[in-house]
This record gives C-alpha cells, sequence and structure tokens, in this order.
C-alpha cells in the first residue's frame, strides 16, 4: 500500500515539475516580450521627446495600473475559477509590445507600455494562484524559483534582440516588430499547459497536504513591509534613463546592461527559493539590504558602477518574484488565494506609482535627494520586516481561522 502512495506521488511530483516548466517556457516566452521592451522604456520614450518626470510617470502609472487590475481579476479569479480564461487573456494582451514598433510619439508610446502592464494585471494572480497549487508538492519557495528562473531566460534574450536591432539597424522599431514571433509561440505552449492541467485548484486539494487557514491579519505588516521596501525601489527605466542621457553607456548596450540585471535574478531566484523552503521569510531581508545600495551605483558617472547596479538590481528583483509571491500562498488559505495575490499586488503596485514618481522627480532635481529618500524607505522597511515576520510565522503555526 505504501508502494502505490509512494508510486503516486512521484507520478504527482514529476507531473509537477512538467507543468511548472511548460509554464516557465510560457513565461520565457512572455518576457522575450515584455522585459525586451521594458530594458528600453526609458530610452525609447526619451527618443519620442519624453522627459525624466515621463519616464518616472510612465513606469510608476504602468505598473500600478498593471497591480490595481490585479484587485479585480484576483477577486474574479477566485469567485468564478476560470483561472486559465484570465490567463489567456492577460497574456493575449502582449500584443501591443509589437504594435510599438509603429509608435509614433512618447503619447502613443506610454499608453501601449501602460496596457501591457494592465495585460499583466490581469493574468497574474490567476497565474501565481496556479502555479501556489501545482508547487505544492515540491516546495512552493522551489517551484517559484524554477519558473522565475525560466522566466529570465526569456528576460535576458528579450534585451538581447534590441541590442542586436540597434547595433544592425540603428533603432529599436525593428526588435519591437520581431516579438511577434515569440508571441505567437507563447500563445502555444499556453494552450499546451492548459491542456496538461485543466483543474489546478483540484491537483492541490488531491495533494493530502496540510491546508491550514492562518489569520489574513498577519498579512498587514508584510504589506507594510512591501510597501516601504518597494516605494523605495528603482525602476530599471529610470536607471536606463540615466544611462542613455548622460551618455554613461552607449545605447546599443543599454539593453544588455538589462540582460545582466535578468540573468542575475535566475540566479537567485534559485538560490533564495531554496533558501526560504528551508529557513522561511529571513530569505527576503535582501530587498532592504541591497536596495540600499542600489542607487549609489546606479546614478554615478562609473561605467564599472553601473555594471553593479545592474547585478544588485537583478539580486533584489530575484527576491521579489520568488519569496514574496511564495509566501503569500503559504500564508493565505486556498479558497482566498487569487484575492491575496490581488491585494498584495495592488499594494505593491501602488507603493511602485508613488515610488518611481517621487524617485523620477527627486531625479531631476538632486541625485542627492534621490539617494536620500531611497535610503531613508529602506531602512524605516528593516523595523517592520521583523513585525512581519514574527506575526506571520506565528500565525502559520496556530493555523486560526477567522
Amino acid at each position: 500500500m505504501s508502494n502505490n502512495n509512494s508510486s503516486e506521488r512521484n507520478l504527482r511530483i514529476k507531473k509537477a515539475y512538467i507543468v511548472i516548466f511548460l509554464f516557465g517556457i510560457v513565461a520565457m516566452f512572455g518576457d522575450v516580450i515584455y522585459e525586451g521592451a521594458r530594458s528600453v522604456t526609458g530610452p525609447y520614450l526619451y527618443i519620442l521627446g519624453g522627459s525624466a518626470l515621463v519616464v518616472g510617470f510612465v513606469a510608476g502609472i504602468g505598473e500600478f495600473s498593471g497591480y490595481a487590475m490585479r484587485l479585480l481579476s484576483g477577486f474574479v479569479a477566485d469567485s468564478t475559477r476560470h483561472y486559465w480564461a484570465l490567463v489567456f487573456l492577460g497574456y493575449g494582451m502582449l500584443i501591443a509590445v509589437p504594435i510599438l514598433a509603429f509608435a509614433g510619439s512618447w503619447e502613443i508610446a506610454a499608453i501601449l507600455f501602460i496596457f501591457e502592464r494592465m495585460g499583466k494585471g490581469i493574468r497574474a494572480p490567476a497565474k501565481d494562484a496556479i502555479l501556489s497549487n501545482i508547487t505544492v508538492d515540491v516546495g512552493r519557495g522551489w517551484g517559484f524559483g524554477i519558473h522565475e528562473a525560466l522566466d529570465q531566460i526569456g528576460a535576458v534574450l528579450g534585451p538581447l534582440i534590441f541590442a542586436a536591432a540597434f547595433i544592425f539597424r540603428g533603432d529599436y522599431r525593428s526588435g519591437f516588430a520581431l516579438l511577434i514571433i515569440p508571441f505567437i509561440l507563447m500563445i502555444m505552449t499556453l494552450i499546451l499547459v492548459r491542456a496538461r492541467l485543466p483543474e489546478p485548484v483540484e491537483f492541490e486539494l488531491d495533494s493530502g497536504a496540510e491546508n491550514k487557514n492562518p489569520s489574513i491579519k498577519a498579512l498587514i505588516p508584510y504589506g507594510i513591509f512591501t510597501a516601504l521596501t518597494i516605494g523605495g525601489f528603482v525602476a530599471f527605466p529610470l536607471i536606463a534613463f540615466h544611462m542613455s542621457s548622460t551618455g554613461v553607456v552607449p545605447d546599443a548596450e543599454i539593453p544588455l546592461f538589462y540582460a545582466i540585471a535578468m540573468g542575475v535574478d535566475a540566479v537567485v531566484a534559485l538560490a533564495v527559493g531554496r533558501l526560504y523552503d528551508k529557513k522561511g521569510l529571513i530569505a527576503m531581508i535582501g530587498m532592504p539590504v541591497i536596495g540600499i545600495i542600489i542607487p549609489f551605483a546606479a546614478f554615478s558617472s562609473s561605467y564599472t558602477a553601473i555594471i553593479i547596479s545592474a547585478v544588485l538590481w537583478g539580486a533584489v528583483m530575484g527576491i521579489q518574484e520568488t519569496v514574496l509571491r511564495a509566501a503569500v500562498a503559504d500564508y493565505t488559505h486556498i479558497s482566498r488565494r487569487g484575492t491575496a495575490y490581488g491585494i498584495f499586488n495592488t499594494v505593491y503596485g501602488f507603493s511602485w506609482l508613488i515610488g518611481s514618481i517621487i524617485i523620477g522627480w527627486a531625479y531631476s532635481a538632486s541625485v542627492e535627494i534621490l539617494i536620500s529618500y531611497v535610503v531613508i524607505m529602506q531602512l524605516l522597511s528593516l523595523p517592520v520586516f521583523v513585525w512581519a515576520k514574527r506575526g506571520m510565522e506565528k500565525s502559520r503555526m496556530s493555523g486560526i481561522n477567522e
């Protein structure tokens, strides 16, 4: 009997890894598209006539609108259980990126950038909920880490496409046009994933894993910590704007810096995912600590320092995309998973919006003001992190029912 149980578990784990891998391939193609575009958002808006404030605003409002959509889509996902429909709709909106090849002004480009971010907002809670279901047997930190690592292969390839396009064609438009190819491959792979796992919630329910119902109040300090550390996190488009406007980094090389950041993201995601499964929330302490260092390197006039900033920026993103997402699943009941992701990501996006606008304004005023703001925000987040860690772990252990 135990052999049969062991055999069934092995089959479940094998299926989980297959779906995680295929879902990672979908994310990889998606990242080729939107991370490729993200790597040149700042320079492209600058070329079309946008200012530093415009870049900061577009980056902020784009992230906010995307994360604000998650509040609604997360609720819809849990209410209707149509997780896959939301995933398909959100990924389909990536078509906006190839269309950027035809943008004739920064206003049109800004609308398309924001539209793409909204698409991510629609799909993200449902996608994360599905991942939380399928990773229950392999460890959520590790499962999300694998997904993020595959995701970041695309995040490396996307910027390289733009670097090559700029080198051979002298502009970014041909790079945007080429992205129609990964878009088609992405949709085809997504159809395959859907066929392999039509009912993701049932997969977790059938796992036999303990499903406690911790108090959602424990997520309040977690949300405050997230708001502070993300509100003081410098968006890459502004770093890229600094590279382009100061001439410290040639325009053709800017996508390569983003590719470096995404490569680091992939490696850190795997490492920090394992660390989270073994040690818990302490794995995310690197977010505020590294976040303090980034602006000193990113807004310098040193080519080497900016390379270092790209590496550090990628490391923080690896932690954000792995541990922040895995923790929400581990501290939320399955019936409220999509809603929890929606609420959490709305807090994340609102913080990104306000932080990006403030940082964009500060850059125009004084780099010293920018650095001071970032340092203060990250330092404020540290004691809140200690508060959040204690509260969430205590709540999970007790399995409080609301």
